[in-house]
């Protein structure tokens, strides 16, 4: 029997001919088989106060052999072409690391195969079965049987583990298949906040379970990143883990019966004169060692890691980074070779799993001008001050400035009160005398949250081991205080505070790997914690390096005539700073800042944009709808309202932030505050528009209840906007509920059909012209 195909939705397509085909082929959910996977979580947008969150990439299906995914199937209504969907499945593909890519209308599947570069149509029962598939993935792999177990060792999986992110499932393979197939070396490069720990934890597993490695070191540079690990991502090798820990005699004392060795590289370097410790081990005792953030030094000619690695050359070894290059000799790709894997800090906040940030920078007057002392001036201890130009680059360094540190604490203070008083912040200081001073002025403008907690304001700098007390407050997601933090180095990398929220920068950032490192610190998501996005205040410009070519994406300015008050920063000074011999501190006088520039992560996530949130949502809603008739059209032809604001937050257009930004619209229809933004049209309030309805006595034709229902909904528009209509419990609340029950109310307008009928004609009333 023929049966017209073109009269199905796409949904009716897949649940009536394209599932029950890869059915018939053996592909089951959950066997093999995942139904509209979705595996990015949707970026988040951030304007003003509000937030959106943009829907996640989902593949229609996504099939499997053993949990390694193999093809991607798309499927469209019958009304499209066979292969329409074919481009879109071959983008997922490539983004999921897939070989295979198939599109389906239901009258078959088209074929795009990655390892032949060649497409073919099939019919629905020609669909390749799950054995078929994987021999041609393994076809083109040419494993020896030693390498195929070992890639074939499956995840670890328990009831408390979860299931590896895309990109992390890609790192792991990637690195066990390299190490499967004889590479020693192998760099992984995945942003801070991706989830490195979890990536290494399921690389060991399945090297360990297979045989392939079965004595494992895993090096990094702070007791906290081994106890964190140990106890977390690492808390099911507890059986056969240990902490290698130094004896009375300063030589680490390694116990052969383990097989996972957890260790800071400088417990097995001999200080300065003395033998290295890792000498004691035999060469070859360990076969497999990762090096855990080794941007810092590790692949450096002469650093200490490097010392370890050499030794323990036999060894295979991983490098996980978040930077894969560094300057001054350190570059890991000399030593580890181009990473099998990069995951960036953009593909992160793209997908939604890392949080966009919103970067106020702040430029104060002196910085910008330098400061020259007079002939003989001296300091506030007597000293006198070497007559130079002071810039930027020394202040806090070689010269502290009393009202400049005000200048700064006093702003900090400002953003937590727009920000949340609670919001967890790092501040990042020239020195650790530096950070002392900002801790005291921060205490005295917050004494209010002082006396709630002596913890309110704390400095954790290596030097103070009470402050370092509090980092493992700090960093808990479950402990309120610290809640600002002021540090110079100790907080630049490896501590994983998820829930940080405002990152201040106030020194010199040398390098690009130590701006990763430093933004790193707050780039975590945390949903659950209301942490939606990082603001970053800087007073040194640092943040330019987001417009650099080494950082990933390579933002771009603002494209255009772009007219704005706003400062335009000026080139930076070309001095080098020597090491400060001495530090002059002066109180300084009319100290301000000059001005400020608050900018975003744009919506094609690469660029950095200034405009504002008004100017933002007219450009992108005049991008969706053409003129302001196609909006009225669209507008007028949609059911509920909410789908098309949910459209507008598709390309970041967040209406409240657009009405918070702008007092004439704070009591407009959305309607409105559309149509004013994008198209001109002078905006009325809603409860204009619910008096123009009045006027026009449209209630005249419904009396008693009814009239009653319609007026108390008009009013409640007027109240709270045109989405009150579209809530489901409306008739529940008052005064509907002193009306009668629902079913009662919509009696009173002959049945469901006569209410909604109704409810349509006011909104065409509320929106009437005139």
């Amino acid at each position: 029997m023929n049966v017209d195909k073109s009269q199905y939705n796409e949904q009716e397509i897949r649940t009536m001919f394209i599932s029950p085909a890869l059915n018939a082929k053996g592909w089951v959910v959950p066997t093999n088989m995942r139904e509209e996977y979705y595996f990015t979580d949707g970026r988040v947008h951030v304007a003003g106060s509000h937030h959106s969150v943009a829907a996640g990439k989902k593949a229609d299906y996504l099939l499997y052999h053993n949990g390694k995914p193999l093809a991607v199937v798309e499927a469209k209504d019958n009304n499209h072409a066979l292969g329409a969907g074919i481009q879109q499945a071959m983008d997922y593909a490539l983004i999921l690391d897939l070989k295979f890519a198939y599109s389906s209308n239901g009258d078959g599947f088209l074929e795009h195969d990655f390892i032949t570069g060649m497409e073919r149509e099939l019919k629905l029962d020609e669909f390749p079965t799950e054995d078929e598939l994987y021999n041609r993935y393994l076809d083109s792999k040419d494993y020896t049987p030693e390498a195929l177990k070992i890639v074939e060792t499956p995840y670890y999986y328990d009831a408390y583990s979860h299931e590896p992110r895309y990109y992390q499932r890609i790192a792991v393979d990637r690195t066990v298949e390299a190490i499967a197939t004889g590479r020693k070396r192998v760099l992984v490069v995945m942003a801070t906040g991706t989830g490195k720990t979890f990536t290494a934890f399921q690389i060991i597993h399945r090297l360990h379970k297979s045989g392939a490695k079965k004595k494992i070191l895993y090096l990094a540079d702070r007791n906290i990143l081994i106890d964190q690990t140990m106890v977390q991502d690492f808390k099911p090798f507890k059986k056969f883990m240990t902490k290698i820990t130094s004896q009375g005699d300063g030589i680490p004392k390694i116990d052969s019966s383990y097989e996972v060795y957890m260790a800071l590289y400088h417990q097995l370097v001999g200080k300065e004169g003395k033998p290295d410790p890792f000498l004691e081990v035999q060469k070859n005792f360990f076969d497999l060692i990762i090096v855990d953030e080794c941007h810092r030094g590790s692949a450096k000619d002469d650093s200490a890691w490097r010392k370890v690695l050499e030794y323990f050359d036999s060894a295979t070894q991983i490098g996980l980074t978040a930077t894969p290059k560094a300057v001054d000799g350190a570059n890991n790709l000399d030593y580890f070779g181009e990473p099998v894997y990069t995951y960036s800090l953009l593909q992160g906040i793209n997908d939604g799993f890392l949080a966009p940030y919103r970067v106020t920078a702040d430029f104060i007057n002196i910085d910008l001008q330098g400061w020259t002392p007079e002939e003989g001036e001296r300091d506030l201890l007597n000293q006198e001050i070497e007559r130079k130009l002071y810039q930027r680059q020394n202040i806090g360094r070689d010269l502290a400035i009393k009202l400049r540190r005000e200048v700064v604490a006093r702003r900090i203070t400002r953003m937590l009160h727009d920000i949340g008083r609670m919001t967890k912040t790092i501040v990042f200081c020239p020195d650790i005398e530096e950070a002392a001073e900002m801790r005291t002025l921060l205490v005295q403008m917050n004494a209010d949250m002082c006396r709630k907690s002596p913890y309110y304001v704390t400095r954790i700098v290596g030097e103070d081991k009470e402050g370092k007390k509090q980092l493992d407050n700090f960093i808990s997601v479950d402990e309120p205080y610290p809640v600002i933090v002021t540090t110079s180095e100790l907080l630049s990398t490896g501590v994983d505070c998820k829930t940080c929220g405002l990152i201040v920068i106030d020194k010199e950032i040398g390098s690009m790997t130590e701006f990763k490192q430093i933004i790193g610190r707050g780039t975590r998501l945390r949903k659950d914690k209301n942490k939606w996005h990082l603001e970053i205040l800087d007073f040194r410009n640092a943040t330019k390096k987001f417009k650099d070519p080494d950082f990933d994406g390579d933002p771009e300015p603002p494209k255009g005539n772009h007219k704005s008050k706003e400062y335009t920063p000026p080139k930076e000074p070309s001095v080098v700073v020597s090491e400060p011999h001495k530090k002059y501190i002066i109180n300084g006088q009319d100290i301000h800042i000059e001005s400020e520039l608050v900018s975003v992560l744009g919506e094609d996530g690469k660029t950095m944009r200034t405009e504002s949130v008004k100017s933002f949502a007219r450009k992108q809603i005049r991008r969706h709808f053409e003129n302001l008739d196609s909006f009225i059209k669209k507008w007028s032809e949609t059911d509920r309202k909410q789908a098309i604001l949910d459209e507008l937050k598709e390309y970041a257009i967040l209406i409240d932030a657009v009405r918070e930004k702008n007092e004439a619209l704070r009591n407009a229809d959305i309607f409105d505050i559309i149509c004013h933004v994008a198209y001109d049209q002078p905006p009325l309030t809603r409860k204009e528009r619910a008096n123009n309805v009045k006027k026009r006595n449209y209630f005249g034709k419904y009396e008693g209840k009814a009239r009653e229902v319609l007026e108390a909904l008009l009013d409640k528009y007027a109240e709270n906007g045109i989405l009150d209509f579209e809530k489901a419990d409306i008739l529940e609340i008052p005064p509907f509920n002193q009306i009668g029950k629902p079913t009662k109310i919509i009696k009173l307008f002959g049945g469901p059909a006569g209410f909604e009928k109704a409810i349509k004609e006011l909104e065409e009333q509320i929106y009437r012209a005139g």
